[in-house]
């Protein structure tokens, strides 16, 4: 029996790509959000964005080496801005900032089309609803929610932020499952990748996955080892909806 529903955001829920002109606005605000803190990276445009691409890169190869999720201090101080050797007692108080900016401004989001009808409809099945999103921001998933008008639909949401794992780590979604107090073999869970979302979720033993493709889905699944398949692909998030009727009445 299906009883919970859980949803992966970027590129789940939402629409989500980057391109140069989002990545040089997330350069230029970081820029003003610097000097605002009285921190001058002593770095043209150019140089500031190579360093800091730069530093994501060595975050994003450690926590891929262990599906671990630090909080946005250490991700900011310690990987992404350690070449600038910024005074940590001036730039620790702000990384969570800093941080939320970089989600909301290097990345083009939207809600997809229908994704509320669809959750309404779920609601209206009775089913408990969730969201398990890898995150390097504290609070920026909460807000974009509400900003959607769709947080109160979720009787749960745990970010890898927050718990300190990422999927495809089956703890993650072992946490989620807590908080809703389901059990996995009643659950199904939605998402763009399959590197980071079937198999994550698969894993953790959930009776079902479902994958609607992203524009960043062959990135993130490229080279990746296939272990789980999902059970049903959509190309609309709305076609969700009448697989879990189907799973529900069966």
């Amino acid at each position: 029996m299906i009883t919970s529903v859980l949803f992966d955001m970027g590129g789940t829920l939402e629409d989500i790509y980057v391109d140069a002109q989002s990545e040089w606005a997330a350069i230029d605000r970081l820029r003003d959000m610097l000097a605002s803190f009285g921190l001058d990276p002593r770095a043209d445009r150019e140089e500031l964005k190579a360093r800091v691409d730069a530093g994501w890169v060595r975050y994003g190869r450690y926590r891929d080496s262990c599906d671990v999720e630090l909080k946005p201090i250490p991700i900011w101080r310690d990987y992404v801005l350690e070449d600038f050797h910024f005074p940590a007692e001036r730039l620790e108080p702000h990384c969570e900032e800093i941080a939320h900016m970089w989600e909301v401004t290097h990345f083009h989001r939207a809600l997809r089309p229908r994704a509320a009808e669809m959750l309404e409809g779920l609601k209206a099945l009775g089913l408990k609803l969730g969201i398990v999103s890898n995150t390097a921001a504290l609070y920026q998933v909460f807000a974009v929610l509400k900003e959607y008008g769709i947080r109160d639909y979720f009787q749960d949401v745990t970010l890898s932020s927050v718990t300190g794992m990422r999927k495809p780590a089956p703890d993650i979604f072992r946490v989620a499952l807590c908080q809703l107090q389901s059990a996995p073999e009643e659950c199904v869970y939605v998402g763009d990748t399959v590197s980071r979302d079937i198999i994550g979720s698969k894993r953790a033993g959930f009776a079902k996955a479902i994958q609607i493709c992203s524009q960043l889905t062959r990135e993130k699944d490229c080279g990746v080892r296939r272990e789980f398949e999902p059970d049903y692909m959509v190309e609309d998030i709305y076609d969700v909806l009448p697989i879990l009727r189907e799973l529900v009445t069966a």
